[in-house]
């Protein structure tokens, strides 16, 4: 009788939320970085208190840097939930890993549907999103490239491809 593979062991709780850590912080800081980048017409620091605006409503923008920083450490914190949960669906469904390319892109637009539809129309944040196809693609590209891959790809460098010893 033929036995099945024996199953891949899941990885340490240390390892896990060493990726899912490591993961957020690239994604955080390439996606804050994006959000700046490709709105130069006004301050970073705007560009922060729009985060903020999630919490604070209009007042954000009244707050100066401290809430400016309130938005910085907002953003890092949505990024590593979006991180721990690529992490753990990976851990457990190593396919994931061993597709992260196009698993990455399509996590990278279901985490920026997530945040158009649900988060910010749930949060204080005055800001409205796009409302065309063409006025999303660049959030949308923006989310596939500085955000998806990214998180694919660091939890697969460090939980491995998922494949098999043969």
């Amino acid at each position: 009788m033929i036995s099945p593979p024996p199953a891949d062991p899941l990885p340490s709780t240390l390892v896990l939320a060493r990726t899912a850590l490591y993961a957020g912080l690239l994604a955080g800081a390439l996606d804050i970085s994006a959000a700046i980048l490709t709105n130069l017409e006004v301050p970073a620091r705007a560009v922060l208190q729009a985060v903020a605006s999630g919490l604070l409503g209009p007042e954000a923008w009244r707050g100066g840097w401290p809430t400016a920083w309130l938005g910085l450490g907002a953003h890092f914190a949505i990024m590593l939930v979006v991180a721990v949960i690529f992490v753990a669906a990976a851990a457990v469904a190593p396919s994931l890993r061993r597709s992260w390319l196009p698993v990455g892109a399509v996590f990278g637009v279901a985490v920026w549907l997530v945040m158009a539809f649900v988060v910010v129309p749930l949060s204080a944040s005055p800001v409205s999103g796009p409302v065309d196809l063409m006025s999303a693609l660049e959030p949308i590209v923006v989310h596939i490239v500085a955000v998806g891959l990214p998180i694919a790809w660091i939890t697969r460098r460090m939980l491995g491809s998922g494949d098999r010893a043969a």
